[in-house]
């Protein structure tokens, strides 16, 4: 499964954002991860806030499965298993 990830602008991250990335990486070993790339199809996305807002957008991604956003470190795990039902 190749999974786009999609960062907010971390004008206001309550966490590290990128440590979240590696603990679901290391959770989730068989998953592409990739940055988001317009005009390029993901089967998932993954967007990765810093606070409540998680407003980085992604309407111009494509996906086959959907979209999952995250803006707290305690949602690494609903997240992984969330992946997880997808792949």
């Amino acid at each position: 499964m190749k999974c786009g990830v999609r960062f907010c602008g971390g004008c206001n991250p309550r966490y590290d954002r990128g440590k979240a990335l590696e603990k679901i990486k290391e959770q989730l070993t068989d998953v592409d991860f990739v940055h988001a790339a317009e005009g390029e199809a993901h089967d998932l996305l993954l967007v990765i806030g810093g606070c409540t807002n998680c407003c980085a957008s992604y309407d111009q991604f494509e996906t086959k499965l959907g979209i999952l956003k995250m803006w707290d470190k305690t949602h690494i795990d609903q997240i992984c298993d969330e992946i997880e039902k997808k792949n």
